[in-house]
């Protein structure tokens, strides 16, 4: 097996770094001093920086002004962006637009494609279900009404919702197939709810009430939601994954400055013992994203569906990430929660992202189940 990045690949992280290098964890105010979200939008400056660059279109075919690329490179730059704890709806709008991409009629992908490769319509996901723990396909009921299909039903923790021209949502038929729509949150029959994330960004929740959507802006291909769902999971790993190893190198050069006894921390070994475990988890973590990347970029076979892949990547994901902020904030003791410093805000993305689309247990059980319908060997 051959993990080796193509040059198109490093070339989309190369272009990452280039414009996520300018970007500041602490551009807005923290989390820990406000009760509110920190920011009303999403950083519309690197919006337009990653548009530039041609970031914003790589899952997309070259006719709607995309690269051409794949999930793994798009987790290449998730990575990167999670670095900097980059504030952009990247993993949603580029999953969203994959999937119009995929599973659209022709009609809603030239309404939707072209400018959302130019950043100039932002989409976004609905993935959480009525309350973050329930599967999100059953949160939203959906009836045909002649050529218009009708919602019912709430979405919680849709991120970027109130920026976001377009929500992709998940919703049941009566004869349990599962359809995906697309939503302008100013659509007749929508309404918004504020929610704040532990990371202090703003979320929203979705209410549909006999909301009305033309059969052009449903989708209902059979496994297009699994589709959609995995790809966003995976780019939740990604998003891990760079947060953790960003962490990692803050405590490590912490920890080879802070003195005690007249040495620096990073020679005694109990604290060298526990950077090595955290440096452990995140190459099991790396390993098992791109196992899971390259399930979904290759299509290729396997003992399990790329669902299994995808779901012990976020089973490390969830687990490591967790681990490597705690870590942290032990080994930068008082230093870490200083709200001066941003390891704090670090600890709290990370809180979100071990949560989003489902915590370890969830992806264990998961993973349980698809080992019950697919015995190995």
């Amino acid at each position: 097996m051959d993990f080796t990045f193509t040059e198109e690949q490093q070339a989309a992280a190369e272009a990452a770094r280039g414009v996520f290098a300018g970007v500041a964890p602490d551009a807005v105010p923290s989390p820990s001093l406000i009760a509110g979200a920190v920011a009303d939008d999403f950083d519309r400056a690197l919006w337009a920086k990653l548009a530039e660059a041609d970031l914003l279109s790589l899952l997309l075919d070259a006719r709607y002004g995309g690269a051409g690329l794949d999930a793994i490179a798009l987790c290449l730059v998730l990575r990167e962006s999670a670095k900097h704890l980059a504030r952009v709806p990247l993993l949603e709008s580029s999953a969203a637009a994959a999937a119009v991409q995929a599973h659209g009629s022709e009609e809603l992908r030239s309404a939707l494609l072209p400018g959302a490769a130019r950043g100039e319509l932002v989409l976004t996901v609905a993935a959480h279900g009525r309350t973050g723990h329930d599967p999100a396909e059953l949160a939203v009921s959906a009836r045909q009404d002649g050529d218009e299909w009708l919602l019912d039903g709430v979405q919680t923790a849709v991120p970027w919702a109130h920026n976001a021209d377009f929500v992709l949502l998940p919703a049941r038929t009566a004869a349990d197939r599962t359809l995906l729509a697309v939503v302008s949150p100013g659509h007749e029959g929508v309404s918004l709810a504020e929610q704040v994330s532990t990371s202090g960004e703003r979320l929203g929740e979705l209410r549909l009430d006999s909301v009305r959507v033309a059969a052009r802006d449903v989708m209902d291909a059979d496994g297009a939601w699994d589709e959609l769902r995995d790809l966003l999971t995976t780019g939740t790993c990604a998003l891990a994954l760079g947060l953790g190893e960003r962490v990692l190198a803050m405590t490590g050069e912490y920890a080879g400055k802070r003195e005690q006894f007249g040495h620096p921390i990073a020679t005694f070994q109990a604290v060298a013992v526990q950077a090595a475990d955290r440096y452990i988890d995140l190459r099991a973590m790396e390993a098992t994203l791109w196992q899971a990347a390259w399930r979904i970029a290759s299509g290729a076979a396997g003992a399990l569906p790329a669902s299994g892949d995808v779901a012990v990547a976020k089973i490390w994901a969830s687990e490591g990430v967790r681990r490597v902020v705690q870590t942290a904030q032990h080994l930068h003791g008082g230093f870490g929660a200083d709200v001066e410093y941003p390891l704090h805000r670090y600890h709290a993305w990370a809180k979100h992202l071990e949560l989003s689309l489902g915590p370890a247990a969830a992806h264990e059980e998961a993973l349980g189940d698809l080992l019950a319908a697919h015995p190995l060997g």
